[in-house]
């Protein structure tokens, strides 16, 4: 396991809770890169509370090496079914973000209006938990089943809503997959601004999304300045 991604995970976890895209709940990963069948996570814990030794190794069925008995988060199968069926992501965030779950809930489409989100495009998808689970269910994805169907809905674009319950945002990095989910918050609250504001919101078109989000990149200068900060 390497040290620098341990640590950078360890990072992006403190990153994460201190600029309120998490709380005590949610999680963030990242792929192993000497093996691809195999991703790091924290343990079971609040993100602000994360260590270098909370961190554990998953294969890509979310279970982890012989010998590990600390409790792992119950919605672990979301991050190894979103490497599995997505080879280019290299990182995933699940989050509770306030605007996030309130776009989940209504008909109005998440879509760029900030250049720093320009990476949402015209509209994000929603995961609709009832759709793929069998009867009442407690909203979490806990098994293997949900979170495959949760990656089908995600299919080959950046992030996803998911209804009454938060997102998922995946990177080609962890530093993009940071920068991603704290500029989707940002783009959301912006987003219902505008609206209180009145008139119709001049979204990016698909040119400004394209080139933005070449621009952007892995929002280097934004995780050098994060990591100085936690």
């Amino acid at each position: 396991m390497s040290t620098e991604l341990v640590r950078d995970l360890v990072t992006a976890n403190h990153v994460l809770a201190r600029l309120g895209v998490v709380d005590a709940y949610g999680h963030v990963s990242v792929r192993d890169p000497h093996d691809a069948s195999r991703y790091f996570i924290s343990r079971s814990l609040a993100p602000e509370l994360v260590e270098d030794t909370d961190v554990v190794v998953l294969d890509l069925d979310s279970a982890p090496d012989t010998g590990e008995e600390r409790a792992l988060y119950a919605e672990r199968f979301i991050h190894g079914e979103l490497y599995r069926a997505r080879p280019d992501v290299q990182a995933v965030v699940h989050h509770h973000a306030p605007m996030a779950v309130a776009f989940g809930v209504t008909d109005v489409p998440l879509r760029a209006v900030y250049h720093m989100a320009a990476f949402l495009g015209e509209r994000v998808p929603v995961f609709e938990i009832r759709d793929a689970a069998a009867g009442a269910g407690d909203m979490l994805v806990r098994t293997p089943d949900l979170a495959r169907a949760l990656a089908r809905t995600v299919g080959a674009a950046p992030a996803a809503l998911m209804r009454g319950h938060g997102a998922v945002v995946t990177g080609t990095s962890l530093a993009q997959a940071v920068g991603r989910s704290v500029y989707m918050e940002l783009n959301a609250r912006i987003q219902v601004e505008t609206a209180q504001i009145g008139g119709a919101a001049r979204v990016l078109d698909a040119g400004e999304i394209a080139e933005m989000t070449r621009t952007l990149g892995d929002y280097e200068r934004a995780w050098e300045l994060w990591k100085k900060m936690s």
